[in-house]
């Protein structure tokens, strides 16, 4: 069977693609997300009109149920800064170990000198005293 003029020209080109929708595409399935933030305002707007004062509680509770999901991106996010903070922590201390290796050295210095006066007045009495007594 040989084909017509209009299927050859219709096979040569292709039928446009229907649009695809990017929600349905999407790779990740959110639909545990979507399922949870409408419990969460389900139970918020029941809070609300129940009791006002439980709102703390379900803020904390809906910080506990999305730290999980969050941890990882917030590790990632304070590596740098944990490692800042233990950079800046060991020099302080190195800092200060040198400040009070160097208090140190002054202090005994300042001792040194005071027993060293402390001799040369107890030697320069014992000369006087032998001297008077000969």
């Amino acid at each position: 069977m040989t084909k017509s003029k209009v299927e050859e020209v219709a096979s040569a080109y292709p039928a446009a693609e229907e649009p695809s929708d990017p929600i349905q595409d999407a790779e990740v399935d959110q639909s545990d997300i979507v399922l949870t933030a409408a419990t969460v305002a389900v139970v918020g707007v029941g809070v609300a009109v129940f009791e006002a004062a439980l709102l703390p509680g379900v803020v904390l509770g809906v910080a506990a149920a999305l730290v999980p999901k969050a941890l990882p991106n917030i590790g990632a996010a304070l590596g740098p800064l944990f490692k800042s903070t233990v950079r800046g922590a060991y020099k302080f201390g190195k800092k200060t170990r040198e400040f009070v290796a160097e208090t140190q050295e002054h202090v005994h210095d300042i001792v040194a000198e005071a027993n060293a006066s402390e001799e040369a007045k107890l030697v320069g009495g014992k000369s006087a005293a032998s001297a008077s007594a000969s």
